[in-house]
C-alpha cells in the first residue's frame, strides 16, 4: 500500500512538472498557441463581492491573474484574452446586470462564475448564444441550460457525497442550510447519499442566508442530536418549537415549504427535507454511531459552528462536517490551525486536496501574476473552479482553425461537439455532447459527478484514509427530483 501511494505521488509530481514546463511553451492545454491572425477574445467572470452573504472574490481575482499570465505567453491560439469582471451582488438584478454587460461587450463566453440566481443570468445569455463555462454549480439552471457547461458536479454531487461520507459514521444527521431556493434542494441531495448507506433522512434546519446569529439553529441541531434521530425533523414534522425560533426557518420556510408537511415534500424542492416522503419509501432503522451535524452555509458556516460549540456545554462532541466552499483551508488556518475547532471535521470536495501536485501550475500562475492579491487563494474552491474553467476555454479555442473567427456561438458549438476536454487530471475528461448527458432528475447536464472525501487532520485538509474519490452520479440518478 505504501509503495502504491509513493508511486501515485511520484506520477502526479511528474505530471505537475510537465505542466509547469508548459507555462513558457506551446505544449498542452494551458498556454496560448502561436497560430491565428490575432484579435481579442472577450470573456466575463462574475461573482458576489462585498455582500452580507456568500462572497467569491477569488473567482474574478483568479480570472484576472489568468488573463495576465496567458497574455504574457502569447494569448490563446494567437488571440489576446480580455477578461471582464462583474460584481453579481448576490441578487437577481446583479446577476442579470452582469449578463447584460457580457452581451454589450460581445463576450464569447462567461467563464468560472458564481451565482445562485440562475434564471436571472442564463436567460439573457441564452438569447445571445453565449456559453456559460464552469460555473460554481450552485444554481439548478447550470445543470439544465443547453448553454451551460459545468466542470464539476456542483451542489448536487457535494451534498450526495456528504451523505455518503456521513452515512458510514453517523447514527443520524442534522443539516443546517440556507433558507433560499438553492438551499431548498439540499435535503433531497444529502438524503440520497444517506439512503444509499441505509441511513434515515437528515433533520432539515433552515437559516436566513444573511443571519448574524445562528444560535437558534445551533440549539436545534444539539436537540436533534440528544434526541437520537430525525423524529424531530422540522421538514418532516411541520412546525417545531426550535424551528419557530430559527429566524427565516420559521418565517418563510415553515410557512411555505416545510409548513405544507410531508405531503408537500414530493411537490417542492423545499419540502425535499423528506426525500423518503417524495419517494414513498420508509425510513431505514436507526443504526449505531454518533450524531453528526453538517452545515452548508457558505461564509456563515463558521458563525454556526461557533454558536454550536458555545452551546455544547455537555461536550457531546458530535461529528461535524461540511462541503468545499463552506469549509476551506483558509478557514482552518484562521481559526487556529492544529487547534482549530474544525479539527476532525469531514469535508466533501470536487477536486484533489489543495496540496496535490496537480495544482502546481495554478499555484505558479498565482505566485507570478496575483502576488499581493489576498483574494486569490490557491486553496479556495472558487479560484480552483475558475482555473479549471479557463483551462477548458483554452483547450476549446486551441481547436479552432488558425484563421477562424472565434464567436460565442462557435464556442458553444465546439463545446457541444468536443470529446474529452482535458483538465490536466484535476477532473475526468469533460464532454457535454448529447450522449454524455446523465439521467439525474433536474440536473441533466451533470457530466462530472466525482467527489473526493477529506478530513481536517493536524490543521490541514487531507484525504480521508480509506475513502477514495467516488462518482456520485448513480446515487443522484436514484434521488427524487429536487430542482
Amino acid at each position: 500500500m505504501t509503495d502504491r501511494r509513493r508511486a501515485t505521488a511520484l506520477s502526479r509530481l511528474l505530471l505537475a512538472s510537465a505542466m509547469g514546463a508548459c507555462l513558457t511553451t506551446a505544449c498542452g492545454v494551458l498556454p496560448g498557441g502561436s497560430g491565428g491572425s490575432g484579435g481579442t477574445l472577450t470573456v466575463m467572470t462574475f461573482a458576489p463581492m462585498g455582500t452580507k452573504a456568500t462572497n467569491m472574490p477569488g473567482m474574478p481575482g483568479m480570472a484576472k491573474a489568468y488573463e495576465r499570465w496567458v497574455n504574457a505567453n502569447g494569448g490563446i491560439h494567437g488571440h489576446k484574452l480580455r477578461v471582464l469582471t462583474c460584481n453579481e451582488k448576490n441578487t437577481p438584478t446583479g446577476a442579470a446586470d452582469c449578463a447584460r454587460q457580457a452581451i454589450a461587450e460581445k463576450a464569447v463566453a462567461v467563464v468560472g462564475s458564481y451565482s445562485q440566481h440562475g434564471r436571472a443570468f442564463m436567460a439573457p445569455l441564452e438569447a445571445e448564444g453565449i456559453p456559460f463555462i464552469g460555473g460554481y454549480g450552485v444554481s439548478s439552471e447550470e445543470f439544465q441550460s443547453p448553454l451551460s457547461y459545468p466542470v464539476n458536479g456542483g451542489q448536487p454531487a457535494l451534498l450526495a457525497g456528504a451523505g455518503h461520507q456521513l452515512g458510514k459514521a453517523c447514527a443520524q444527521v442534522s443539516l443546517v442550510r440556507p433558507d433560499t431556493l438553492a438551499g431548498d434542494t439540499m435535503p433531497v441531495l444529502l438524503n440520497a447519499g444517506l439512503r444509499a448507506n441505509k441511513m434515515p433522512d437528515a433533520s432539515d434546519i433552515r437559516a436566513a442566508e444573511d443571519s448574524a446569529d445562528l444560535t437558534p439553529q445551533a440549539r436545534e441541531a444539539l436537540a436533534d442530536g440528544s434526541a437520537g434521530g430525525p423524529a424531530k425533523d422540522t421538514a418532516k414534522g411541520g412546525a417545531k418549537d426550535a424551528g419557530a425560533g430559527s429566524g427565516a426557518g420559521a418565517g418563510s420556510g415553515a410557512g411555505t415549504a416545510a409548513g405544507t408537511g410531508t405531503a408537500a415534500g414530493a411537490g417542492t424542492a423545499a419540502g425535499a427535507g423528506t426525500a423518503a416522503g417524495a419517494g414513498g419509501a420508509k425510513d431505514p432503522a436507526p443504526k449505531e454511531g454518533k450524531p453528526c451535524v453538517t452545515a452548508v452555509l457558505g461564509e456563515r458556516t463558521e458563525t454556526f459552528f461557533d454558536a454550536f460549540r458555545r452551546l455544547d456545554t455537555q461536550h457531546r462532541d458530535p461529528q461535524i462536517a461540511s462541503v468545499l466552499g463552506s469549509v476551506s483551508q483558509a478557514l482552518v488556518d484562521r481559526t487556529g490551525g492544529k487547534e482549530s475547532p474544525f479539527e476532525g471535521a469531514f469535508v466533501t470536495s470536487w477536486y484533489p486536496v489543495s496540496t496535490d501536485p496537480l495544482w502546481a501550475p495554478m499555484r505558479k500562475v498565482i505566485t507570478e501574476q496575483a502576488f499581493g492579491d489576498d483574494t486569490v487563494d490557491p486553496d479556495d474552491s472558487g479560484a480552483q473552479t475558475t482555473w479549471i474553467a479557463y483551462t477548458v476555454l483554452n483547450e476549446i479555442v486551441q481547436r479552432f482553425k488558425a484563421d477562424e473567427d472565434v464567436t460565442a456561438r462557435k464556442v458553444a458549438r465546439a463545446l457541444n461537439e468536443s470529446e474529452g476536454v482535458k483538465t490536466a487530471g484535476l477532473t475526468p475528461d469533460l464532454s457535454w455532447r448529447y450522449q454524455d448527458m446523465r439521467a439525474v432528475a433536474g440536473f441533466p447536464r451533470l457530466v462530472n459527478g466525482r467527489v473526493s472525501f477529506q478530513i481536517v487532520r493536524a490543521g490541514r485538509i487531507v484525504d480521508q484514509p480509506g475513502e477514495p474519490a467516488q462518482d456520485m452520479t448513480s446515487t443522484l440518478e436514484q434521488a427524487p427530483r429536487s430542482a
